[in-house]
């Protein structure tokens, strides 16, 4: 099993594949990542040697941000738009769409579940 960044690889992709599984490294970074190591995209994870994974870890370890770290920045800078109050920390503040997005209609799955009004009942 492979482990980079706190994250175990599945066994079965290609290497390629793979690595977007770690939070930060998409298809591009992934694809640069493997010609820096000099890997071939098409090896499957559970077929690397214990130098390619080194090798792979350094790589990812010195030149990305990833996991934990990027997660920590992405809370960081909403924190700040937040704090600061700014249109896109308001949005974020009310769980609204943040980049312009239409809310009279869709918007569902930053909004939530729909609440529906309920008349009251006229008392006897």
């Amino acid at each position: 099993m492979v482990r980079i960044s706190g994250v175990d690889l599945p066994r079965n992709k290609r290497i390629q594949i793979g690595l977007t599984s770690i939070f930060g490294i998409g298809n591009t970074s992934a694809d640069k990542i493997l010609t820096t190591a000099n890997l071939s995209p098409d090896i499957r994870c559970s077929d690397l040697t214990d130098e390619q994974v080194s090798s792979l870890r350094t790589i990812i370890d010195e030149s990305y941000q990833t996991e934990g770290d990027l997660r920590r920045v992405y809370s960081l800078n909403i924190k700040r738009l937040t704090e600061i109050g700014s249109a896109a920390g308001r949005r974020h503040r009310v769980n609204l769409p943040v980049r312009g997005q239409r809310t009279r209609t869709n918007a569902r799955t930053r909004k939530g579940k729909v609440k529906t009004a309920v008349a009251k009942k006229k008392g006897r």
